[in-house]
């Protein structure tokens, strides 16, 4: 009797790795931001100084490369859900823990290629898998994990970058994207308090037509903004027309965020992410002066027809 083949060094991290990610995720709720994701590896984990050596080529971490690189087929399977840099569990991918990493994984791969094979049927493509198909697939995935992980670079130094600015700083920072985005700016408090409004703007030069727009900014990126934070916001919303706008460079909590919504009056909620997301939109429509807060660099890459 033949013996089974035994899994490569890169496969055997593989399981260990996705294995730990979908444990990580199902006891943080089922979605974690993938920095934070990596960092709770990096503490479960026990890896030797093989998987912790960088690529030549691309300088970044071994397990790190093979955690995306396989990632793929975990959501192409639908066992993991991926949107913004947020990784998200699916009750599929959670049913398949106590299968293990190899059992896992090998299902992943089973439906990614399943779903390989259909794209090229429906695009009158030969089924059948040459080296050829193989490797293509192979250059698409690394192409993807690649991609992710400049992203993940590219988050995280965004977020360094914005959690090193002082409050008045990132005040301004906010009062620039909200200029850029075609507000006109009527007030941006000076420094010390303000009885809790940080900026005021207006559809319209002048401030005479509704809605008045209220803002308010926490520059606390390690901490969650609460129900009370929210209710004092909506405190200085005089007017009926008022509209609030919280920015913060953390995130909300969720009695914040049902406040928000189950209030008389119109609040938005403007976290880390939200924040990234809308300088980045509006970031061409900006002057020189208000790039400046946070200048960006446009990357291209090779995508992808999916």
């Amino acid at each position: 009797m033949s013996k089974s083949k035994s899994p490569s060094a890169s496969r055997t991290l593989a399981n260990k790795v996705i294995l730990a990610a979908f444990e990580i995720l199902k006891a943080n709720g089922g979605s974690l931001r993938i920095t934070e994701l990596i960092d709770k590896i990096k503490t479960t984990v026990k890896f030797d100084a093989w998987d912790t050596e960088l690529y030549e080529k691309t300088n970044y971490v071994r397990w790190i490369s093979i955690l995306h690189f396989y990632s793929i087929d975990c959501v192409k399977a639908g066992f993991l859900y991926k949107k913004k840099g947020v990784w998200t569990l699916t009750p599929e991918g959670e049913a398949l823990i106590p299968l293990g990493g190899n059992a896992l994984l090998d299902k992943a791969v089973q439906a990614y290629r399943a779903w390989k094979r259909q794209q090229r049927v429906e695009g009158a493509e030969i089924e059948v898998e040459t080296e050829v198909a193989v490797a293509e697939e192979s250059f698409e995935h690394q192409q993807k994990a690649l991609l992710e992980q400049v992203a993940e670079q590219a988050s995280k130094g965004l977020e360094d970058y914005i959690n090193g600015k002082t409050w008045n700083e990132f005040q301004d920072l906010v009062a620039a994207l909200l200029a850029g985005m075609g507000y006109h700016i009527a007030h941006v408090a000076p420094k010390g308090r303000d009885g809790g409004i940080d900026i005021i703007a207006y559809t319209d030069p002048l401030g005479v037509k509704p809605p008045r727009i209220i803002v308010q900014v926490k520059h606390k990126p390690e901490k969650s903004i609460s129900s009370d934070d929210i209710q004092r916001l909506i405190g200085t919303m005089k007017r009926d027309s008022d509209v609030g706008i919280f920015v913060t460079s953390g995130d909300f909590s969720q009695p914040a965020k049902m406040e928000a919504r189950s209030s008389g009056k119109h609040v938005e909620l403007i976290d880390f992410d939200r924040l990234i997301n809308l300088w980045t939109e509006y970031y061409p429509k900006m002057n020189d002066e208000q790039k400046s807060y946070l200048p960006l660099q446009a990357i291209y890459f090779l995508g992808s027809t999916e």
